[in-house]
């Protein structure tokens, strides 16, 4: 009986740091914390009639990244639906397209909740956070994989937004740290 509780205690000693030292190496990601402005090329706009003052935007906005991380220089497509219900709610959502120099791809898909809050002067004030993904990607950034929050702000132009990801990103090509 003893014989046993040793060896199962010296299995245990011996497999759990190892396999905890392989899922440490695994996990260990970049992070990534970049902003894109972007501003409106095409829009095509659902206004509710019945008084409510909803509406439903499909945008298709162009910028750039600017920040921290492998995606920090490239170009910056939004392709968004923005579902919002001004002074309740908003439920926007879309991908981002993010473009090297070189051609590489980052296909990140986005999804935010808005709220309405008072803001200083009274006026309501739009708060939207959210979470992003990679869900795609080609090139020198294929098996890119990532998540983290998302927060988007008003820009200088009233129609210009400033997407705003932080998180982690970790590449299929990269060596493990140890």
């Amino acid at each position: 009986m003893r014989t046993n509780s040793v060896r199962l205690a010296f299995c245990i000693a011996v497999t759990v740091p190892t396999v905890l030292g392989a899922a440490t190496t695994l996990v260990n990601a970049a992070p990534v914390k970049v902003e894109a402005v972007v501003s409106p090329k095409d829009t095509i706009r659902l206004d509710f009639a019945d008084g409510s003052k909803h509406f439903v935007a499909m945008t298709r906005r162009e910028g750039k990244a600017t920040g921290q991380g492998v995606l920090s220089g490239a170009a910056v497509t939004e392709y968004g639906i923005h579902d919002i219900q001004p002074g309740i709610g908003a439920d926007p959502h879309g991908y981002l397209v993010f473009t090297l120099p070189q051609g590489d791809i980052a296909y990140v898909k986005w999804v935010v909740r808005g709220v309405f809050v008072r803001g200083a002067d009274g006026k309501p004030m739009l708060l939207d956070n959210g979470v992003w993904e990679v869900v795609g990607s080609t090139g020198k950034l294929k098996g890119l994989q990532g998540a983290g929050t998302l927060h988007i702000k008003p820009a200088s132009s009233p129609l210009d937004r400033n997407f705003i990801i932080e998180g982690e990103l970790i590449s299929a090509t990269e060596e493990p740290k140890k």
